[in-house]
């Protein structure tokens, strides 16, 4: 393993990409996203369903990424369930303003500093991102969805 690939790919990273939580899909999800990096081909798919207050209830997700991708995906769902949309994607602009370089911290998500070394990677940037991008976006349709419908 080289010297970058030694550093990105630390102990800690490669105990998350194999400890994924919520690897079921949901079989009637409010929202569905799908997103892709084109740089690596790593893809991850969230299910969501959401409470009456907003915050997700239900989570599935199907990972088919890189280390990183998959280490990104393990933070998410540890901690999604109970989380708005507006945290959701508090949580998404802060780690990508941290991977940029933006901000000196990654926000309040527990344990996203594990990716402090791929800061200066910014090919890894997108992998590491997919998780929360499509949890952000799937919980923004599903509160989209819930107002309220029109009488026939």
């Amino acid at each position: 393993m080289g010297r970058m690939s030694a550093t990105l790919y630390n102990a800690t990273i490669l105990r998350l990409a194999t400890s994924i939580p919520h690897q079921d899909r949901l079989a009637e999800p409010q929202a569905t996203v799908s997103k892709r990096s084109p740089i690596c081909g790593s893809r991850v798919t969230v299910d969501i369903v959401i409470d009456e207050a907003g915050r997700i209830a239900a989570l599935g997700q199907e990972v088919r990424a890189c280390a990183l991708g998959q280490a990104s995906a393990a933070l998410m769902g540890e901690h999604a369930i109970g989380r708005s949309a507006g945290e959701l994607a508090a949580a998404r602009d802060a780690l990508t303003a941290y991977l940029a370089g933006e901000r000196d911290d990654p926000g309040d998500w527990p344990g996203l500093d594990i990716f402090a070394p791929a800061r200066p990677h910014a090919a890894r940037h997108p992998s590491i991102r997919l998780a929360f991008e499509a949890v952000a976006e799937a919980a923004a349709q599903a509160c989209a969805g819930k107002a309220p419908e029109s009488a026939p």
